[in-house]
């Protein structure tokens, strides 16, 4: 059945949205007033020809126009870090103890022995559904890259970004343990990214290890990885320091060799959890860093919560995240996404960035006040990415809107949002969600 949402909003090539509400630090520099106690701002909304024609002060819109009485309005979202090849496979590999370690193990298990390119493709096309069916415009997934699956799941990335290219702008980056780059595969791995115009990334751990001290090896091997993009013009990006141990340092070493040898293109940092248990000192010096290599930062609380600080039987003592407040004080870009769905890494999940917010929101403390967090779901990974006029709402920008009908902060983050209106080229689209039944086949669940 068609599920279209709160208010009825019949296309038309010129209509108005009459009294919304969203976040002024998305909406630009319009004269709409003074934002209220939570940073939002009144304001109606001119869609002409699938596009955002004027910003409008409240009351300007005609007779007729649909009336979202006070509802919020947010720009589609852009879902920066995201494991499509792996989403889905939780009923047919559970994580065994909830570990950083049992994810790892049961991912590579499932990967060699049911990662054929028909299955990657059907879990990646399922989870780009969910998100479409939820607002978002632009995905970010990392591709598990160990040979030979680089060979299997990289011409699948690219059928389904070109199946998907008028939907959903999906970008790929590579991830493989660093010692896996210091082998042929790696060259390779580097060659499969290039052709595919995709990001070469890899994890700071070695094959089977986890997240701590940095092994003897690691500089010559993150120099050799970075040289390796460097010589094929690729951007980067990085899982980096996903634990809770000190010895975990990763991250200003990056900085450091990015500086040190000129790199030029796009730079981020993923996960980072380690920032959070370093001692103020090696804080300031790595933050120093950071900004000046101008490496941007996503953190992924949901998922970081999930598996950090897991023992069984002993309740966690930390939420698993970075420093996000620090790292945005310092200057640097700082961006949230969703991560992993339904596999061994995080047992739950939908794809849905508005869920993102609101356990981001309250993990990390993003309010009281609201300030511009909302940026970092929507224009900061669109500017990381690099796709212009994505994650703000102006005239000329796409009229891909998500329309709630919350009217605060406190009441979107207090509720599912499931009655929310999704806009593409001005049109209510179909935001009914696809069955987990379709991936039976797929999964081996038995119905």
């Amino acid at each position: 059945m068609k599920r279209t949402g709160f208010v009825d909003v019949p296309y038309r090539p010129h209509y108005w949205l009459s009294d919304a509400r969203s976040q002024a630090c998305l909406v630009g520099h319009d004269p709409l007033g003074k934002p209220d106690f939570e940073g939002l701002v009144r304001f109606d909304v001119e869609i002409k020809d699938g596009r955002i024609a004027a910003i409008a002060p409240l009351g300007t819109a005609p007779a007729g126009a649909i009336d979202l009485k006070g509802g919020l309005v947010w720009p589609g979202f852009v879902d920066i870090h995201t494991h499509l090849d792996k989403g889905h496979i939780w009923p047919r590999s559970p994580n065994p103890d909830g570990s950083f370690l049992g994810a790892a193990t049961a991912t590579a298990s499932d990967r060699k022995a049911r990662w054929t390119a028909a299955d990657v493709q059907a879990r990646m096309e399922f989870g780009l559904q969910c998100a479409w069916a939820q607002g978002t415009v632009a995905v970010r997934t990392h591709i598990d890259s160990l040979a030979p699956q680089a060979e299997i799941s990289w011409p699948v990335f690219k059928t389904v970004r070109d199946a998907w290219a008028d939907r959903i702008d999906v970008q790929a980056a590579s991830i493989m343990p660093m010692d896996a780059f210091a082998e042929p595969q790696g060259e390779q791995l580097a060659d499969i990214v290039a052709d595919a115009g995709g990001i070469l990334g890899a994890v700071t751990r070695l094959t089977g290890g986890v997240h701590d001290a940095l092994p003897a090896e690691f500089l010559e091997l993150l120099e050799r990885f970075f040289r390796l993009a460097i010589d094929r013009g690729v951007d980067v990006d990085l899982h980096v320091d996903e634990s809770g141990d000190s010895g975990a340092k990763a991250l200003i070493e990056i900085a450091r060799t990015a500086t040190r040898l000129g790199f030029k293109g796009r730079l981020q940092c993923g996960h980072c959890c380690s920032l959070a248990v370093q001692p103020d000192d090696f804080v300031d010096a790595t933050l120093r860093a950071i900004a000046d290599a101008g490496i941007a930062v996503v953190s992924l609380p949901m998922c970081n919560m999930y598996l950090q600080g897991r023992n069984t039987g002993r309740t966690p003592r930390w939420r698993g995240v970075t420093l996000l407040h620090e790292l945005k004080d310092a200057g640097i870009e700082v961006s949230i996404a969703s991560d992993n769905c339904r596999d061994p890494f995080y047992a739950f999940g939908d794809h849905d960035m508005l869920e993102v917010m609101t356990q981001a929101t309250r993990i990390a403390h993003l309010d009281h006040p609201f300030g511009d967090w909302s940026r970092a779901y929507t224009a900061i990974p669109a500017s990381v990415m690099g796709l212009p006029g994505r994650g703000l709402l102006k005239a000329g920008a796409p009229a891909d809107l998500v329309l709630l009908s919350a009217r605060y902060m406190s009441e979107m983050l207090s509720r599912n949002q499931a009655d929310r209106v999704v806009l593409r080229d001005g049109r209510a689209i179909d935001t009914s969600l696809p069955d987990y039944r379709v991936l039976d086949q797929h999964i081996g669940a038995n119905p």
